[in-house]
């Protein structure tokens, strides 16, 4: 075998093991990217669980202290109702529910006053005009009472209070 065959060989044989090396370490390097970019997800999706049940706990407390206030006639139905229904339709559930089936009082009496004014918008409308919604809004109250009532029975069940707040009184 001549000198420049065994050469090229072993230039050869380095070239190919440097090469092997370097693909190597390309892999492993991917390897550890994708064990942290795991990590990172896994920890960001951890961090959206723990805040997502932390804001429901919020709205559930909310959502509870609105029902007790309107089984206590601390609250109008119609305020009640309308704060309720914004609540409710932010909160996570873990299943699907059908909202309307499951608080039809509730529901109902929100369709009726979600596009009322309130406030100083109530200003900008005339004292005949403000008392035909007010009457509305009154009949509504009435006729939705029980529905309502039974509603606010079922939300004070599954809504759960936080624990420093399960004690307020109403007076």
């Amino acid at each position: 075998m001549s000198v420049w065959l065994v050469v090229a060989m072993v230039v050869g044989a380095l070239i190919i093991a440097g090469l092997s090396f370097y693909a190597g370490k390309l892999l492993w390097q991917l390897k550890e990217q994708k064990a942290r970019l795991e990590k990172h997800q896994s920890e960001r999706s951890e961090k959206l669980v723990q805040a997502r049940q932390k804001r429901n706990a919020k709205l559930a407390d909310s959502i509870n202290l609105l029902a007790r206030a309107m089984k206590e006639k601390q609250c109008e139905y119609s305020e009640g109702c309308l704060r309720v229904w914004v609540l409710i339709s932010q909160y996570s559930f873990a299943e699907e529910v059908e909202l309307q089936a499951a608080y039809p009082g509730v529901h109902q009496m929100y369709e009726v006053v979600k596009d009322m004014p309130t406030h100083d918008a109530r200003k900008k409308y005339s004292k005949k005009e403000v008392f035909k919604m007010d009457s509305e809004r009154w009949r509504a109250e009435q006729r939705l009472e029980e529905d309502i009532l039974s509603d606010c029975e079922k939300l004070v069940k599954v809504f759960q209070p936080l624990p420093d707040s399960a004690n307020v009184v109403f007076q």
